[in-house]
């Protein structure tokens, strides 16, 4: 670990020819997180790129000194990525100016070979420290950390990352090497700070803001020495100086300085601002609002750029599946669809299937009131997953409806009904099919490949075998599913794994 992270301190050729002099008391740094391909206004009119850019093209018009960044995930959520895997999203960033950017989890959603192809058209330089990248399809396109000169005062930006165990696929990101997240930083920013002689060091993050188990953005700001400015993603934690309401943007560090915390929602629904004095190094974070009121800012090359992807979105947006006595949100959904996953494995196997699951993660928006398209349903079920039946034994099954327990509103067939403590952090009720589950009993149970593979931590999964897997991806076989449904769909919010 240290051998790695001592390689990462020691490459003043990488940031030699990122350094940018110019001449300015200010540096304004512009930024967005989780804007998951929401190329359009999302479902409440806000956010959009058309308008991301107006606002982007008025703050660079009115301050010599501008610094665009990005904390991970531009991709995954609308069908832009479904179709078009990332072209879509990478090019608007060339077109927005982004300049420096770091990976999300979901940057991996189609491997890492893709990935690599769509960093090598980009302008911006994309920069991880805690991802030893030498092995894997992103060698040379991913650099530890970039120094910029403005005012004669050096800015310094490293990169923070996810534990990629059990949130990205072991396929999709093999050859790349995790780094502990508290050490890559300690000793990145010391370098920094030291070795490169940053005035300003800022940590761009992919980690979250809080979370009691794993690497955030608020013990990072705790346990750091050298670290002035956190830009993060992942959580969707809209931070707010001006919102009383908001989580603390300032936390003191070990040594009793102040570090800046900044982070947005998601989908690109705001545009964050920071504002650093480069001669006494304060910095005051801010949040602009993207919406209907620039609505009268066109970019004719942006739309230019977009003319040529519509059509296509617009096509599956128009192809009716079902309808919807009213909106269904995530827990109707999870509930709906592992109904629906149940049916399409009965179809897989001879045998019983005793149960299906899905995981929350895996859906990725609301369906409306009313017509539900194709285009909704891909976008609620946007990864290549597919249905398998996993033969497991009631032991195991036990543990894993603990371990998706731990975690809210993962979902479970209407034929089961499961009751969770997280005081005692197992199950104290497994009923399926109207019995008790029966420890030393062998289940057949429908899910999709990536939780069958132990992801989103559900490691008690790999105990089992998979004896059937689907041909189509998981959208499709909802797809088709739906277009046998005659009753209109409507709520169901009862939470069939409960605490």
């Amino acid at each position: 670990m240290i051998r790695k992270i001592g390689k990462i301190i020691l490459m003043p050729a990488i940031v030699a020819g990122a350094a940018l002099s110019v001449s300015a008391e200010h540096l304004v740094i512009l930024h967005t997180n989780d804007t998951h391909s929401q190329i359009d206004p999302e479902s409440h009119d806000l956010g959009g790129v058309m308008r991301r850019k107006a606002v982007i093209d008025s703050v660079r018009g009115a301050e010599k000194n501008v610094l665009l960044v990005d904390a991970g995930d531009v991709v995954q959520g609308t069908l832009y990525f479904n179709l078009y895997r990332g072209e879509v999203e990478h090019k608007v960033m060339n077109a927005l100016g982004y300049d420096v950017a770091t990976l999300g989890n979901h940057e991996f959603d189609n491997g890492a070979e893709e990935l690599a192809g769509l960093l090598r058209n980009d302008n911006a330089t994309w920069v991880s420290t805690n991802y030893d990248v030498d092995n894997s399809p992103l060698a040379g396109l991913v650099v530890p950390y970039v120094v910029k000169e403005y005012g004669g005062k050096k800015i310094g930006i490293m990169a923070l990352n996810l534990n990629p165990k059990g949130m990205i696929s072991d396929r999709n990101i093999k050859g790349v090497e995790y780094m502990d997240v508290y050490e890559a930083a300690d000793h990145t920013a010391w370098a920094l700070r030291h070795n490169e002689k940053a005035d300003v060091v800022i940590a761009l993050t992919h980690i979250g803001y809080s979370d009691d188990k794993f690497p955030s953005d608020s013990v990072l700001a705790t346990v750091s020495k050298d670290i002035d400015l956190i830009i993060g993603g992942h959580s969707h934690t809209p931070l707010n100086p001006a919102n009383p309401k908001s989580k603390p943007t300032l936390i003191k560090n070990a040594v009793e300085k102040d570090v800046v915390v900044a982070q947005l929602a998601s989908k690109g629904t705001a545009l964050g601002k920071i504002d650093i004095d480069l001669d006494n190094k304060d910095i005051e974070s801010s949040v602009i609002p993207v919406d209907s009121r620039l609505d009268g800012k066109i970019d004719e090359n942006l739309r230019e750029i977009l003319a040529p992807y519509r059509s296509k979105v617009d096509s599956l947006m128009s192809i009716k599946l079902a309808k919807s006595s009213a909106p269904l949100d995530k827990q109707s959904i999870i509930n709906i669809f592992s109904d629906l996953v149940l049916q399409r494995s009965k179809e897989l196997v001879s045998e019983p299937v005793d149960m299906a699951m899905l995981n929350n993660g895996g859906i990725r928006n609301t369906l409306p009131k009313g017509v539900i398209s194709e285009g909704h349903v891909i976008m609620v079920l946007p990864f290549e997953n597919t249905v398998e039946v996993v033969k497991i034994k009631g032991d195991a099954l036990a543990e894993v409806l603990a371990q998706m327990g731990r975690r809210p509103m993962n979902g479970i067939s209407g034929n089961a009904d499961v009751t969770y403590s997280p005081a005692e952090g197992k199950c104290t009720e497994i009923i399926i099919n109207g019995k008790t589950l029966d420890p030393d009993r062998y289940y057949n149970v429908a899910t999709i490949d990536y939780l069958a593979e132990g992801g989103d931590y559900l490691s008690a999964m790999k105990r089992g075998e998979v004896i059937a897997k689907s041909d189509n991806v998981l959208s499709r076989d909802i797809t088709n599913a739906l277009k046998k449904v005659k009753k209109t769909l409507r709520p169901d919010l009862k939470e069939r794994l409960h605490h």
